[in-house]
């Protein structure tokens, strides 16, 4: 009787043991927009939404903040190159065997570009069967016709050049027009297209707010706030200030749209949206082990 007891002891220690062994697996990658960055920590997401997501881990330590040069064209080496070399590194080094990927903005294009080739690079194929699902934000799935104003050389080359940068390459792909050619020939995920291998979940950010008086237009920074409301009088009337709703939400399927979630149903501007702004940091913490 008592060698049976420990043996059962043994078992239901064993089988209590399984499931925090294999959650240690889990892992988040945080992947920015477009830019050329070393610090994406500090200088795109900011340590709080990093700090807040990585509390829903199990392990605290296996998160890791991609820094690559999404200045150019996403198949390039030096940017889906460079993210798988990262994701690839951050797998094998921490043992993940779940991974999380949450991008914003131009990053889901690149994401997008290593689910929809997995022969294009050796490193693809275990990347992209160690993925467990892609939250993009605010992702430019159908480009922004922003792009098209800066690179067509209008007034907005100037205006936007805090927020897109110069003529660079990553700028020219998320024309309207290109991002209607690559959705089609080299990018699953959009309608009539194949699905993409893993769920890439969408969230929407659908309007801005930049009132002086309004203590919410501060969150993320009141002057890019600003702009952004500026720059919607050339989008549709759902948009974050630098894409469309319908680019948002033109591959992969939507989580949620910014209202209908935030605390307040207050809405995410595309630079809130990688903020810790009205509670997003504790949803995407919150849906980690979903």
């Amino acid at each position: 009787m008592h060698s049976t007891a420990l043996r059962s002891t043994a078992l239901a220690l064993l089988v209590g043991l399984q499931p925090a062994q294999a959650a240690d697996g889990l892992g988040v990658a945080f992947v920015h927009g477009t830019g050329a960055h070393t610090d994406a920590l500090r200088d795109y997401w900011q340590p709080a939404i990093i700090d807040s997501v990585r509390q829903g881990l199990p392990d605290r330590r296996n998160y890791v903040v991609i820094n690559c040069d999404f200045n150019q064209y996403m198949w390039k080496p030096k940017a889906a190159g460079c993210l798988a070399g990262q994701l690839s590194g951050f797998i094998e080094n921490r043992g993940i065997t779940r991974l999380v990927v949450i991008t914003h903005s131009n990053g889901g294009n690149v994401v997008r570009w290593i689910l929809s080739n997995p022969t294009y690079d050796r490193r693809y194929p275990k990347i992209i069967q160690t993925l467990q699902k892609v939250t993009a934000l605010a992702p430019s799935s159908a480009g922004t016709p922003l792009a098209d104003a800066v690179i067509n050389g209008s007034t907005f080359e100037t205006l936007l050049g805090w927020l897109l940068g110069l003529r660079n390459d990553a700028v020219r792909q998320q024309q309207v027009g290109h991002m209607a050619t690559y959705n089609a020939q080299n990018l699953y995920g959009t309608g009539g297209r194949p699905a993409l291998p893993t769920p890439f979940r969408v969230v929407v950010g659908s309007d801005v707010d930049s009132a002086p008086t309004d203590a919410d237009s501060y969150c993320g920074g009141y002057a890019a706030n600003l702009g952004l409301e500026f720059t919607r009088n050339w989008l549709s009337s759902c948009s974050d200030g630098f894409l469309d709703c319908s680019s948002q939400k033109a591959a992969g399927t939507v989580w949620f749209t910014d209202t209908a979630r935030t605390h307040g149903a207050e809405p995410l501007s595309h630079n809130q949206s990688r903020r810790a702004c009205f509670g997003l940091g504790t949803l995407l913490r919150n849906d980690l082990t979903q």
